[in-house]
């Protein structure tokens, strides 16, 4: 079986986002899972989870709603307000819990202006009761440089399952020591066996978002394959910001040739296995 472990959905007419917007007409209308629909079925992809696309319940009604439409949705990963009092989270993450269809929380850590926004003492009070529920969280950084705060959570939230979107952003067409940096970074979140990452959204972290190639990508996938190995890591497509970066049937094509050479077993990790034991699908 395969999953795609991370695909956006949204709607114009009933959320406000500040992202996607007019700068990106590709992608700035209402995006739902059947407009994904064919692309799975020519890729042979059982289900996918989706992942909140904004910091506001409306985001994550619009997506338990296209889980109730659409069977291939075997899962979601919505929002509730880490930096809320703990008292009103516990409220807020309660009622989301009571979903079936939930199966991860994560917030938009990466832009909320200040680095660091994460380990505010609300913050780790309420990802505490998010571990302590069993649900994993999310997280998703800009650059890979903010993985130290990472690695400062978890340290600080015992029992806390990660799941590292987009494998921290890496250095995709900058320089080897860039790399370097990343692939260090990397590491010290892999070190917790119980975090797990998403090879998913690997663009170009210079210029245009498409200005990459498959042998740019394939070190990095190398790398997280070190340091994660196939049990640890899934695979997510990041529809529709991937129309961005070059468009669907690009990712999955570097993705799938850069775990080519993985057994049979390793490579059912990556596309489908990991993704529904990490999210209990």
């Amino acid at each position: 079986m395969i999953i795609d472990s991370h695909v956006h959905v949204w709607d114009l007419e009933r959320v406000p986002y500040d992202w996607p917007d007019a700068s990106v007409p590709q992608i700035h209308r209402t995006m739902a899972v059947t407009d994904l629909g064919p692309t799975l079925e020519a890729h042979g992809i059982d289900g996918v989870v989706l992942v909140q696309a904004a910091d506001t319940a409306a985001d994550t009604d619009n997506m338990l709603d296209q889980a109730r439409r659409d069977p291939r949705v075997r899962g979601v990963v919505g929002w509730a307000d880490l930096g809320a009092r703990p008292d009103a989270f516990a409220e807020q993450f309660g009622a989301l819990r009571r979903q079936p269809a939930i199966v991860g929380l994560r917030n938009l850590m990466h832009v909320k202006g200040s680095r660091g926004w994460i380990l505010g003492d609300h913050q780790v009070e309420n990802v505490a009761q998010v571990a302590r529920a069993g649900l994993p969280l999310d997280v998703v950084t800009s650059a890979h440089e903010e993985l130290s705060d990472i690695v400062r959570l978890r340290d600080r939230v015992a029992d806390l399952r990660l799941v590292l979107d987009h494998l921290g952003k890496p250095p995709v067409g900058g320089s080897a020591q860039g790399r370097r940096e990343w692939r260090a970074a990397l590491a010290d979140v892999a070190a917790d066996e119980r975090s797990v990452a998403k090879l998913s959204g690997l663009s170009s972290s210079v210029g245009p978002l498409d200005a990459w190639t498959p042998s740019q990508v394939a070190p990095f996938i190398d790398d997280a394959l070190d340091v994660f190995g196939p049990n640890r890591l899934m695979y997510g497509g990041d529809w529709p910001v991937v129309i961005l970066a070059g468009g669907y049937e690009r990712a999955w094509s570097a993705i799938a040739d850069a775990i080519s050479s993985l057994g049979e077993d390793e490579r059912a990790a990556v596309l489908g296995a990991t993704a529904a034991r990490v999210y209990g699908l």
